[in-house]
């Protein structure tokens, strides 16, 4: 005797749910849904891509206060928070901030002792920091920022003044601020940088200031080049021989080889 048409189908209903609850599947209005059971894979996958670690850092400096165009030196040690074990593979970069932003100024990658060490050179006052990209292990780490004050000597500050002078025309008697005579320019750039006021005339600027060994001459010291003992021509030591100075009539304020052996050197500034 044949079963009737609506008993099969009932049988044929409950023996598919029965397989489809042991796949984790559920049937809803004629679709197949994944159950909680068939999605929990999911989670899985996000716990490890979670796993990574935060490492530890430690970050030295070698000095936080120094004069213009000298560099520091920052040294970085990353290490396992739980462990202690040196973090060994990443790259690091040293970053400062100039105008609102982060600035890279140096990259490196660690050591097998979890180390990296980078050097900077400002020539203004901020804040510099250091920032690990992270491995497959770690995660990326934004060190705290320092600052690093930047003193300027002395020297340099004239040296930099006579330096923004580059391409004034030479004039004689004129004592700038857009035209210069030799002495002029010195007498210019002394005044505006260390309010020493000394006369228009070469000659006259010989007597003003400490006496110098030529050995021991500093950049931002006055030259004053002679005939005999009469002083004919002043520039400003720039260091290796050079000077900056306003040299003659269709010449221009630069950075020139300094001449001859018969000059004396002059200290304005300590």
């Amino acid at each position: 005797m044949h079963e009737h048409n609506s008993s099969r189908r009932r049988r044929l209903a409950v023996g598919t749910g029965t397989a489809a609850l042991s796949l984790g599947l559920c049937l809803c209005a004629g679709q197949l849904v994944a159950t909680p059971a068939a999605s929990a894979a999911i989670p899985i996958v996000q716990a490890a891509a979670a796993a990574k670690a935060s490492p530890g850092v430690g970050t030295t400096v070698s000095s936080k206060n120094i004069l213009w165009g000298a560099k520091t030196k920052v040294t970085v040690r990353y290490f396992n928070r739980s462990t202690g074990k040196a973090v060994t593979s990443g790259g690091v970069r040293l970053q400062a901030l100039r105008s609102g932003k982060w600035q890279t100024w140096a990259s490196a990658s660690l050591s097998s002792k979890g180390v990296a060490s980078m050097y900077a050179a400002p020539k203004v006052s901020g804040y510099l920091r250091v920032i690990y990209l992270g491995n497959g292990a770690y995660t990326s780490h934004t060190g705290a920022k320092f600052y690093v004050k930047v003193r300027t000597a002395t020297g340099t500050r004239i040296l930099a003044e006579a330096k923004s002078h580059t391409g004034a025309l030479y004039k004689f008697a004129a004592e700038g601020p857009k035209r210069f005579d030799c002495s002029g320019f010195t007498k210019y750039v002394y005044k505006k940088t260390i309010g020493k006021s000394l006369p228009h005339k070469a000659n006259s600027q010989q007597k003003y200031g400490t006496a110098v060994a030529k050995s021991k001459a500093r950049i931002g010291d006055l030259i004053i080049f002679r005939s005999g003992s009469y002083g004919y021509h002043a520039g400003i030591y720039a260091g290796s021989g050079y000077m900056y100075d306003s040299p003659h009539t269709g010449a221009r304020v630069g950075k020139h080889k300094m001449y001859g052996s018969n000059y004396v050197v002059r200290r304005l500034a300590a």
